[in-house]
């Protein structure tokens, strides 16, 4: 199995991992706050794994060019924004609407990589990504909309629209994140892009924190407060950054998020074993979907 797709599999896992635990801290932290943990327990946990790396598997860091801290800076940026515009569309009562619009992250990564850096794939990715995100979007709205034209209407809610927000600054982010890890010097794209993740959530706990100090001065002793709870998430994060950006690192970006919609099938599966929810028709209908078209993304590749 290539180290992308084993890479991106276990950053699937680990994020749907990671936003379980993360539903313990609803109600303790405020959104800004929540997403301060991410970044702040993530650094060390980051700087293990940097450490881990250099001890079993050998090697040396690289210098960092001002392009490189350039790209690290807009990829961190465009996560945060991201995720708000993500959370902005839960506001407006469109959690799956928003969510499944955020999904079409793959297919605007790719038509953006076409455009800008002459990224190019076969017939069958192209059809392999549209597929994936098309059973994403199925499994988000089944039951939700009756016909292609209530789809058509809920593409201009509020929430459909930050959820598109959201899917261009994840794809702009990942697209950031890739360029960064390639203005590296070094030989080892793994080790490039630890690197890149130490880098890049360093800048995330200063820009949100900065934030945070600025707007809710008060919760930052809650930052420390939930430690325990707080850890976990930002190791968890921490671990699913570093299994994206090795991603990103090997194979083009809309390649890597297009089998990543794997995640919503770990989802699938937490909600059936472990909170005991039964899975409807549409939910097995629309992660076959998923997998047909990850299947197809890597037969095309």
């Amino acid at each position: 199995m290539p180290i992308w797709v084993a890479a991106t599999l276990l950053a699937g896992l680990f994020q749907t991992w990671r936003t379980a635990l993360q539903q313990q801290l609803r109600g303790q932290l405020s959104v800004n706050a929540a997403a301060v943990v991410r970044y702040l327990y993530g650094v060390p946990v980051g700087v293990l794994l940097v450490v881990l790396y250099l001890t079993f598997i050998g090697g040396s860091l690289s210098a960092p060019s001002w392009d490189y801290l350039l790209f690290c800076a807009l990829g961190g940026l465009g996560q945060i924004i991201g995720t708000n515009l993500l959370i902005m569309s839960f506001g407006h009562r469109g959690f799956a609407v928003g969510t499944a619009y955020s999904k079409t992250e793959a297919v605007q990564a790719a038509l953006i990589a076409l455009v800008f850096l002459g990224e190019s794939f076969g017939l069958l990715s192209w059809v392999g990504i549209a597929v994936s995100v098309g059973g994403t979007l199925y499994l988000s709205l089944a039951g939700r909309v009756a016909s292609l034209r209530d789809v058509a209407a809920a593409t201009v809610q509020p929430s459909a629209l930050y959820g598109l927000g959201a899917g261009l600054a994840f794809a702009l982010c990942a697209l950031a994140i890739r360029a960064a890890t390639q203005a590296l010097d070094g030989p080892d794209a793994t080790l490039r892009a630890l690197e890149t993740l130490v880098v890049i959530n360093t800048m995330q706990t200063l820009m949100q924190g900065s934030w945070l100090l600025a707007t809710e001065r008060k919760s930052i002793p809650d930052l420390f407060r939930t430690w325990r709870s707080s850890a976990q998430v930002g190791a968890l994060s921490a671990c699913g950054s570093a299994c994206w950006f090795t991603g990103f690192a090997y194979a083009p970006v809309a390649l890597v998020r297009a089998v990543g919609q794997v995640e919503i099938l770990f989802t699938l599966l937490f909600s059936r074993f472990f909170l005991r929810e039964r899975m409807k028709r549409t939910d097995v209908i629309g992660a076959l979907v998923v997998v047909s078209g990850v299947v197809l993304v890597l037969l095309g590749r």
